[in-house]
């Protein structure tokens, strides 16, 4: 295994961070939006949504994602074995994420037949392209301290596309569509797909990968499975990242449903007002004047920037601490703010905006750390095994992001169905008030429900096995045999 001097520019960390800003822009509006816009903008009842979304993402995480890694690790070239995923999906991933986003005037069969298409093809690009991307990381340095620097890059670029889509996008589809919600997320997601593929390209242009196996290193895809699979901690990752991703789908793509139908609008409109008009004072004016959207966009903008300030305290605590150690606490410490929101009543505008606060911080401290520990997986695979297969290593991550993704998705339409939702679909296009028992719904899709994956995935992490100590020496021993 061949090692190229580990220290990273600043230039590098934020080359190599535009990419997660890229694919952010689409993974966080396919976690905010996506159950919403097939039942509320595309006119999808919530058991096709359903199904679309678990099926579709199902095959996309245990079929795409395998397959793209073993390719990936496989692939030879003067720009090294990632980069030119990143390169030659850039285009595609942008022009199919558009297409996925858009209405167009079919029956309603054309329209279940067009969003699995679409769809799918969506997470076959984003798999080719982020899943590269993610294991670049592995290569770029093989310095722990470097590498938990260049993860607090990536994930505050990571905090700026989730801030855009949580906080202004929906004001942003309601003002560019005049009030046509439809109109307005084409609109939006065309400039997102030329923003995002300017950003991938860049990131390209200014990543170098320095850890490079070695010319005799040679492994069949069979070597490389087994040892997945006798990779205690490779396990352990992948149901931690299914379990987490699970909770942020469920609670994400849930929050426009209860600001919509559980927060009551007069407390809401009470509560923020003054923050609009201190907005306005300084030239920020996106929120127009729904008190939904308005409310929505602030109440995510207090969790985001507070996501941000743990993020930047995270790479502090993980040095002193581990990772592992470090995860566990902050996790289980934003899960009982999540549990908080059962407690809290509609006209409780103050408390909701102030659990969100606390949860996004704590959980901001886990961001990095988890592609951080995935990174370090692969480093306990070599040091194991003598042989570096980055990429599948990787797809534990992709395979448990987009697992999670659409289990959580899933679950946010079908639990509405259960507790009876009315969808778009099924009132003629006109949305009208909901049951009280899909408004109680609503509240258990952002607490109870929510706070149970991120609780077993705290569980897991007990048979973790690479703590601080563990950290340290697989460090040295691997320098040590680069050297040689």
């Amino acid at each position: 295994m061949n090692s190229k001097p580990q220290k990273l520019s600043v230039r590098e960390k934020i080359g190599y961070s535009l990419g997660d800003l890229s694919a952010n822009l689409v993974f966080q509006t396919l976690m905010t939006y996506l159950a919403y816009f097939y039942t509320d903008i595309y006119g999808l009842e919530t058991g096709h949504a359903s199904a679309i979304i678990l099926t579709v993402g199902l095959v996309a995480a245990f079929g795409f994602n395998p397959i793209i890694g073993a390719l990936a690790d496989r692939t030879t070239s003067k720009w090294g074995k990632f980069r030119p995923w990143v390169l030659y999906t850039a285009v595609p991933l942008g022009v199919v994420a558009l297409l996925a986003f858009s209405t167009p005037d079919f029956e309603y069969k054309g329209k279940v037949i067009y969003a699995v298409v679409t769809y799918s093809l969506l997470l076959l690009l984003y798999a080719a392209n982020n899943l590269p991307y993610s294991a670049l990381s592995g290569v770029i340095t093989g310095d722990m301290g470097e590498r938990n620097s260049l993860s607090a890059y990536r994930f505050v670029a990571v905090m700026l596309a989730q801030f855009f889509v949580q906080v202004f996008m929906l004001p942003i589809i309601e003002s560019v569509g005049n009030g046509n919600k439809a109109v307005g997320i084409e609109i939006v997601m065309t400039w997102l797909a030329v923003i995002g593929t300017v950003m991938l390209i860049i990131t390209f242009l200014t990543t170098k990968e320095r850890v490079v196996p070695t010319p005799d290193q040679k492994s069949t895809l069979k070597e490389d499975l087994g040892d997945l699979f006798q990779n205690r901690p490779w396990i352990i990752m992948l149901v931690l990242t299914t379990l987490v991703f699970v909770t942020l789908a469920m609670k994400g793509g849930a929050y426009v449903y209860y600001f919509e139908n559980y927060v009551d609008k007069e407390s809401l409109t009470h509560f923020i007002q003054p923050i609009i008009n201190g907005l306005e004072s300084i030239g920020v004016n996106f929120f127009g004047e729904n008190p939904v959207s308005a409310g929505f966009g602030l109440f995510n903008a207090g969790g985001i920037i507070f996501m941000i300030f743990g993020i930047t305290l995270s790479k502090r605590f993980a040095d002193r601490y581990g990772k592992r150690d470090v995860f566990m606490v902050a996790l289980f410490l934003s899960t009982l703010f999540i549990v908080f929101f059962y407690f809290l009543a509609p006209r409780f505008v103050g408390l909701i905006f102030a659990a969100q606060i606390f949860h996004g911080f704590f959980y901001g401290l886990t961001i990095p750390l988890l592609w951080a520990m995935i990174a370090d997986v692969a480093d306990f695979s070599e040091w194991k095994t003598n042989r570096r297969a980055t990429a599948i290593i990787f797809s534990a991550m992709m395979v448990g992001l987009k697992g999670g993704l659409s289990i959580g998705s899933a679950l946010v339409t079908s639990i509405l169905g259960a507790y009876g939702y009315i969808s778009k679909e099924a009132m003629g296009g006109e949305l009208v008030r909901q049951p009280e028992s899909a408004v109680y719904g609503t509240k258990m899709l952002v607490s109870i429900y929510p706070a149970i994956p991120f609780l077993l995935g705290i569980g897991l992490l007990f048979l973790y096995e690479i703590n601080k100590q563990m950290e340290t020496q697989i460090e040295i021993d691997l320098k040590q045999r680069r050297i040689e």
